[in-house]
């Protein structure tokens, strides 16, 4: 019994501080996103609140689209008597395979309030890429 009343008081007190750090890696190590899209658009959308359009870095390598860029974050509070100093570093990464009729030439990006917003056109049927018989040659 008096293990059960350590463990129920002592541990779950002193692990509090540590709570959740998990989700917070995991959120640097690859971001929030959502995708969606309608007749003419495809849309991708990355939650990175604190970072900077100069901290990001959006590549596009045959249909793959990968965005890459680090979070730096820094706060300090002073008193009469006490010091506080805090640092937060990340980066991340995050690729996203584009579908066949997307217009990967004229992806554009847009950062606004924390939310990056990819934004590919959708391609004609005509102009989609369409499978290729391949002859065979004779030696």
């Amino acid at each position: 019994m008096v293990e059960k009343s350590l463990s129920s008081s002592f541990w779950p007190s002193f692990y509090e501080p540590f709570r959740g750090w998990g989700a917070k890696l995991a959120e640097w190590v690859a971001p929030a996103s959502e995708a969606s899209s309608d007749d003419k658009l495809y849309r991708i959308a990355l939650e990175l609140p604190g970072v900077e359009e100069k901290d990001i870095d959006i590549t596009v390598d045959e249909g793959v689209v990968t965005v890459k860029g680090e979070k730096r974050a820094s706060r300090e509070e002073k008193g009469d008597t006490w010091y506080f100093s805090e640092r937060q570093y990340g980066s991340f990464s995050r690729s996203f395979r584009l579908p066949g009729d997307a217009d990967a030439a004229k992806l554009a990006a847009e950062l606004k309030d924390g939310v990056l917003t990819l934004t590919a056109p959708k391609v004609g049927p005509e102009a989609a890429s369409k499978g290729k018989k391949v002859a065979i040659s004779k030696s």
